[in-house]
């Protein structure tokens, strides 16, 4: 299995960068916000972050391809970079303090481009989380501080906690009916949203999560965090990885159950 040391440390140092680019301007009175034409907020910071961590890979690995959110793709082969310059900008620009940066390294193989390096760092929590295919996912404050991450071993619904991040976007789909009956047949039901649920599925503190649209950018790196701590992350219609364009992660024990309600009746 190939080594991915190398790329997982320089993920953490693009990590370092744009965690003190964002905390400089984090609650800013003069922080400047635009709408992008879906009519998501992006900020000055979103740029800034996502510039200076191309302009590391630029000088660290110039022969990889980059994927960003606000800056598109750049290059290519069978290597690419993947960039959330700031996940949760909403949260980010009213002050809320659940917002990271997400940074994937992604690889081409017989299924296609998989991730196998992913490092989510939410600089305003004081938490990062990050995984490499093979090595496990872990958590802490640096490579040489950090605990391994497990998921939950809960086995049945009933049991179950789970996380989602909004009610929008799942009637659009057909869905709503199978989230609602989801929600009531858990123990407890939660919307912490963006990337916090799936870091918590990769902890054991959730057991399920789940969201009806995302990008990319939005996935790769916590899919690949979520499945080194033994968990499973796949589409809404069970297709592994972060490519169906929305997502569901569980400790693996429930997913199949999850996915049934949130298919029925559509």
């Amino acid at each position: 299995m190939p080594d991915y040391d190398d790329d997982l440390r320089l993920a953490h140092v693009l990590a370092d960068a744009a965690d003190a680019a964002t905390m400089d301007r984090f609650k800013a009175l003069d922080l400047k916000v635009e709408t992008k034409p879906d009519m998501t907020p992006v900020s000055e910071a979103d740029k800034a972050a996502e510039e200076l961590i191309r302009g590391h890979l630029h000088r660290a690995r110039p022969r990889d391809a980059i994927l960003g959110e606000e800056y598109g793709v750049e290059g290519s082969g069978p290597r690419r970079w993947v960039i959330d310059p700031i996940d949760g900008t909403k949260n980010y620009v009213r002050g809320v303090p659940v917002w990271a940066t997400l940074i994937a390294l992604m690889e081409a193989g017989d299924e296609g481009f998989r991730p196998v390096v992913g490092v989510v760092s939410a600089p305003a929590l004081n938490r990062r989380w990050w995984a490499a295919k093979g090595a496990g996912a872990f958590t802490g404050r640096s490579l040489t501080s950090a605990t391994r991450m497990q998921v939950s071993r809960v086995g049945r619904i009933a049991d179950a906690s789970f996380a989602f991040s909004s009610l929008s976007g799942w009637e659009d789909q057909g869905r709503l009916d199978g989230l609602l009956d989801l929600t009531r047949a858990c123990w407890r039901t939660r919307g912490y949203g963006d990337f916090w649920p799936y870091m918590m599925v990769a902890e054991g503190s959730v057991d399920l999560c789940a969201e009806p649209e995302l990008s990319l950018w939005d996935m790769a790196a916590p899919a690949i965090v979520v499945q080194e701590a033994g968990g499973r992350y796949t589409s809404l219609d069970g297709v592994e990885g972060p490519d169906g364009g929305n997502a569901a992660a569980s400790n693996g024990l429930l997913h199949d159950e999850m996915l049934g309600y949130l298919n029925q009746r559509r």
